[in-house]
């Protein structure tokens, strides 16, 4: 078997196969349909520093090969995840990591300072990039200056691995990499959504409260893995890769374009057991190929 363990900053995970915030919950809803400890690691969902009711309804939207969504980080806080959450996920076999969001820089660091409370939380993963709220969110993540601004901060207070999830959203998203890399951050995420809009036809209104929502799934991801293959080539620190990865093969392409690790997403929704077989698939892979360490093809291309 392959070794499959890699390196995000200080984090060591046992493979690079992840769950995407907001897709996978807090990672005990999908216990029954498969072994958590054979993930690399869950990122649970967006967490705020107060708690959010999220957009009205309707906030989903199916589309061909994906779908819009228009959540808006609904959460019940930091505090109740330190209280509540963390107590039966923190040994759960695998790296769990929080996404952080915000309306202003103070926000995040808020966030981040109650979370150095919790020693398994070996990292953050700061969303700078969510097209869903109206205040903060993708605002950060849209100019280099403002993703530096949230990154530097955060990087004072977290003294743990720090992942900053990019928006694609942009003319250059390799400039803000470079920027947040510039202030500290460990690792980069990409992508986030894309912004899109569906129109309900018969009734002649838009079929999301919000007009606009984030764009997922398949249909993203040949942009995902360009902007993947981008940004490994700008920066010297680790890249996740996103976006529609559905099965072994898709993750694959991230891993070969340069990223380090992987997040599943929008096929958790279908498959809930589809993560783990990501991992099994990567096996496979490297055992047909004679690959012994999952390194030697990551950023090949």
């Amino acid at each position: 078997m392959a070794r499959l363990s890699v390196n995000i900053g200080s984090l060591q995970l046992k493979n690079p196969v992840m769950t995407a915030s907001g897709t996978f919950g807090y990672g005990p809803e999908f216990a029954d349909f498969m072994d958590l400890s054979t993930l690399g690691g869950i990122i649970v969902k967006g967490t705020t520093l107060h708690a959010r009711e999220g957009n009205d309804y309707p906030r989903m939207a199916e589309t061909p090969s994906g779908m819009l969504n228009a959540v808006g980080l609904q959460n019940k806080g930091v505090n109740y995840f330190a209280e509540k959450i963390y107590p039966g996920i923190k040994d759960c076999g695998t790296e769990v990591i929080v996404n952080v969001s915000g309306a202003t820089v103070s926000d995040y660091v808020g966030v981040a300072e109650r979370l150095l409370d919790l020693d398994r939380i070996h990292a953050i993963e700061v969303n700078i990039s969510c097209p869903n709220v109206k205040q903060g969110g993708m605002a950060f993540g849209t100019t280099a200056k403002g993703a530096a601004s949230v990154t530097a901060a955060l990087r004072k207070a977290w003294d743990r691995t720090l992942i900053v999830k990019l928006s694609p959203n942009v003319t250059d998203i390799t400039e803000i990499a470079r920027a947040v890399e510039d202030e500290g951050a460990d690792s980069v995420s990409l992508i986030n959504t894309l912004m899109g809009m569906a129109v309900d036809v018969e009734h002649r209104r838009p079929c999301l409260s919000t007009v606009t929502g984030g764009l997922s799934g398949p249909a993203v991801r040949p942009v995902a893995v360009r902007m993947v293959w981008q940004v490994a080539k700008a920066v010297k620190i680790p890249v996740i890769g996103l976006g529609g990865i559905t099965c072994g093969r898709d993750a694959l392409e991230f891993l070969m374009a340069g990223a380090t690790a992987v997040e599943v997403g929008t096929a958790n929704f279908l498959d809930p057991a589809v993560s783990a077989k990501i991992v099994d698939e990567i096996n496979d892979y490297c055992s047909r190929n004679k690959i012994a360490d999952i390194r030697e093809i990551i950023g090949i291309i």
